[in-house]
């Protein structure tokens, strides 16, 4: 096996904080366009727009949630793994680094798919607000 140091996870202390950073603030944004969901469902006779985005906010709340867990995972294997090059055990080490790096790619999958229905919940407030039921944003920027 190749030899790993130290410097190996302490690599990807910045990246996950970052990350995680990132993670929270769109937490953030979510709990707050809940609260005026919250606010707007009172004053609007059709529902039926903002049932769809809070179904949809409902959905990325939870994969923001696992998002973060595989992040914190991610974060203590690497002080861990951290832990055992200290005490020159090697072989946890390699499996540490190895989980660290996989809950890291599997939050980072998480969070594409976030970002898709992100951007399907945008188009259900433009379709709403605009009328296009059955345009994507994509498909805005062919138009002449």
């Amino acid at each position: 096996m190749n030899e790993i140091s130290i410097n190996t996870p302490a690599l990807l202390f910045p990246a996950i904080s970052l990350l995680m950073l990132a993670y929270t603030n769109r937490f953030y944004a979510i709990a707050s366009r809940v609260r005026s969901l919250h606010d707007e469902h009172n004053k609007v006779q059709n529902k039926e727009n903002i049932f769809n985005q809070i179904k949809n906010l409902r959905r990325r709340l939870n994969m923001i949630r696992n998002m973060q867990a595989l992040g914190v995972a991610s974060f203590l294997c690497c002080i861990i793994c951290m832990y055992f090059i200290f005490i020159a055990r090697l072989d946890i080490a390699h499996v540490l680094f190895v989980l660290s790096i996989l809950s890291l790619t599997v939050s980072l999958s998480i969070s594409l798919a976030e970002i898709v229905i992100s951007t399907k919940a945008l188009e259900l407030e433009l379709s709403d607000i605009e009328g296009l039921e059955n345009d994507s944003l994509l498909n805005m920027f062919k138009r002449d």
